[in-house]
């Protein structure tokens, strides 16, 4: 039988789909929290992401996200200014 566990000890992924208000008022919003959610931050992206020779590609996809994210945004208003007639 599985063990209950409180909200508040849950990771974000093990939150069920009606508890994300408690979860996120059961955190700790003090300083000393913040702080220590940062450090955790850091060591994650240490721990898996630490890139060891940074290049032109990934600067160039962040890039090619970004723009292809704001054109995804400004779509509509491309679209009718492609189909206005200048004349």
């Amino acid at each position: 039988m599985a063990s209950v566990v409180p909200v508040k000890e849950k990771k974000l992924m093990d939150v069920k789909l009606g508890e994300p208000s408690s979860w996120i008022l059961m955190q700790d919003f003090t300083p000393k929290g913040i702080a220590g959610a940062f450090q955790r931050g850091y060591y994650w992206y240490y721990k898996y992401v630490n890139v060891k020779k940074g290049g032109v590609a990934g600067i160039s996809m962040v890039l090619v996200v970004y723009v292809l994210f704001n054109h995804c945004g400004c779509y509509k208003e491309l679209k009718h200014e492609r189909l206005r007639k200048y004349h």
